[in-house]
């Protein structure tokens, strides 16, 4: 059973498009997205058709259990649960299910055997893209992704495409919806870390196990898709610095709000100008942005990216970042680019690597900061604090303290919290000063480290 176009058009017109030549479409997975992505080729197959040239006739739908109910737009003729034999008969294969292997294997099986390649696996891209970029240029075939980074919202192909011909300096942006939901509740109402998580779980913004999304993983992998792409240059996995959300407290959320700013978990790839030369920075981790600045009133699951570059300037992206029909959009604009290459000739866009730009380390960066302390309240400590601080290189911009109530029944001695702003400094620095820190009675604990991003 194959999966045809459907519509109401004339009698004519279906005609016409019967006539267009078939293209056989595999699809690997068939989850929130998978579901949507069949849909959406059920119901507007025509439009499609006419758009590409071609029909797309879906041959088969990859799954592990057979036997789960998978929704009205998953036929159950369609389920096979043997994927290597399907996507070695594809023209195109769609992949959305996810993980690794067997993803790899299979997308690699799939260009060997000519078909070209649309993915959502932004885990698989980061980590191997290289090798998938390679199978497709040695196959002549089409390898898209729009999917695998920030959902519906077209990224990819601007930075890929419409920005060729310029120089991007900085990409700078909330990549991940479940996380910006977790900080924007906790900004709005005031909740725990654990709290808003319960909460994004039972409205299916962040999964069961979120690890994922709340340790930073999902932003780092999208980090590495933007900053290969925007600097011509293989940027993997482990070149990006990656922090996530789990320790942002409440008191550091009022702490933010005190100083007129917002906590988000930013994604940051750029280029750093040397004496030498250039290297890449990319990294990810929560900051405090200012409240004027556009992506601090980002809310709820939405995505925000900022794009600078030389001659366009400042670009903004906004929209839904995940979803089963947001990330269905970006796939099968996708199948519309790779299908147009297969009826009409001529090929996609091909990976572009020929800076070859080193990544520079997290230490040798420069950051501006925010340290929240818990340190015994005596005279002398904010004199302590500063001269380690300035002993490193590190200029303070504000102190704000705080006295906190005694410790029952302990005897200690009274404490205070201490919220230290700093100008940019080196993040090595700043690393050798908490050191020091954290082995001095005066300080009682670190409570959190923040940077400051977007003034």
């Amino acid at each position: 059973m194959s999966l045809h176009p459907s519509g109401s058009t004339s009698g004519q017109e279906a005609a016409a498009v019967s006539a267009l030549p078939a293209l056989r479409v595999a699809v690997l997975g068939a989850g929130t997205v998978g579901g949507e992505v069949l849909r959406l080729i059920a119901q507007q197959g025509e439009d499609l058709a006419h758009r590409i040239g071609g029909r797309l006739e879906v041959r088969g739908v990859a799954v592990r259990d057979l036997d789960r109910d998978r929704g009205p737009h998953v036929p159950r003729a369609l389920l096979t649960e043997d994927a290597a034999a399907l996507v070695r008969e594809a023209d195109l294969v769609v992949e959305v299910m996810g993980g690794i292997e067997p993803a790899r294997t299979l997308l690699l099986d799939a260009m060997a055997h000519g078909a070209s390649v649309v993915t959502a696996n932004k885990a698989l891209l980061a980590q191997d893209g290289a090798t998938l970029y390679e199978a497709a240029d040695a196959h002549g075939v089409d390898l898209y992704f729009e999917a695998a980074v920030a959902g519906a919202i077209p990224l990819v192909r601007p930075v890929r495409e419409s920005l060729a011909g310029d120089r991007i300096q900085r990409v700078l942006g909330i990549v991940n919806g479940t996380t910006n939901y977790i900080l924007d509740a906790m900004t709005r109402t005031g909740v725990s870390f654990d709290e808003a998580l319960t909460t994004a779980q039972q409205l299916g913004y962040a999964e069961a196990d979120p690890t994922a999304d709340v340790e930073g993983h999902d932003a780092a992998a999208k980090a590495s898709i933007l900053a290969s792409l925007a600097f011509h240059s293989r940027v993997r996995l482990g070149d990006v610095h990656c922090e996530g959300i789990t320790q942002v407290s409440a008191q550091d959320i009022a702490a933010a709000a005190r100083m007129g700013r917002t906590i988000k978990l930013l994604s940051i790839v750029e280029r750093i100008e040397e004496e030498n030369g250039e290297r890449i920075s990319a990294r990810v981790y929560p900051a405090l942005v200012p409240d004027h600045h556009p992506l601090a009133a980002v809310s709820e699951a939405y995505n925000a990216v900022f794009i600078e570059a030389e001659a366009a300037g400042s670009l903004m992206f906004y929209g839904q970042g995940a979803g089963g029909s947001p990330t269905a959009s970006a796939v099968l604009g996708d199948v519309v680019s790779a299908a147009r290459s297969r009826v009409h000739g001529g090929i996609g866009p091909r990976e572009s690597r020929y800076a070859e730009l080193e990544s520079i380390p997290l230490e040798e960066l420069r950051s501006a900061f925010y340290i929240s302390l818990t340190v015994e309240d005596r005279p002398g400590v904010l004199a302590e604090i500063a001269g380690t601080f300035s002993g490193y290189g590190i200029s303070i911009s504000t102190i704000h303290q705080e006295l906190l109530p005694p410790e029952e029944g302990s005897g200690a001695p009274a404490r205070a919290h201490i919220g230290v702003s700093t100008h940019r400094a080196l993040e090595s620095a700043m690393t050798a000063s908490l050191d020091v820190f954290s082995s001095t009675a005066t300080v009682r604990s670190i409570d959190s480290v923040l940077r400051i991003e977007g003034e």
